[in-house]
């Protein structure tokens, strides 16, 4: 399971970013795109485990779920897909490949006490 070492990735982050402010680390807040290749649950779980007996222990992950965008070369326009197995254009039916939006794994903010 990839995701505990990305949650514990996190949490070095998190402990790092506390430690240098003299905070502590309330809410972690994560944009997860479609195509990242991270189960969602299972992160949040990892996470969990992974801030025990840390600093962080207690604080919350907060994942928002980004979709998978497309650049459509027939529409000139961006399009969110409605299938990820199926990358075309869900106006004119275009195939494309060229994905705007979607594979991101980025922490994006901390909720801080201090």
């Amino acid at each position: 399971m990839h995701e505990l070492s990305i949650a514990m990735s996190i949490v070095d982050m998190g402990l790092e970013e506390a430690q240098r402010r003299g905070a502590q680390i309330l809410t972690v807040h994560l944009k997860l795109g479609a195509l990242s290749g991270v189960v969602k649950e299972a992160l949040l779980s990892s996470y969990e485990m992974a801030c025990e007996n840390t600093a962080l222990q207690g604080s919350r992950l907060v994942v928002e779920e980004v979709p998978v965008v497309v650049f459509c070369p027939q529409c000139q326009a961006q399009r969110s897909i409605r299938s990820v197995q199926w990358f075309s254009c869900p106006v004119c039916g275009t195939p494309t490949s060229e994905i705007v939006q979607g594979k991101e794994l980025e922490v994006v903010a901390l909720e801080i006490q201090e």
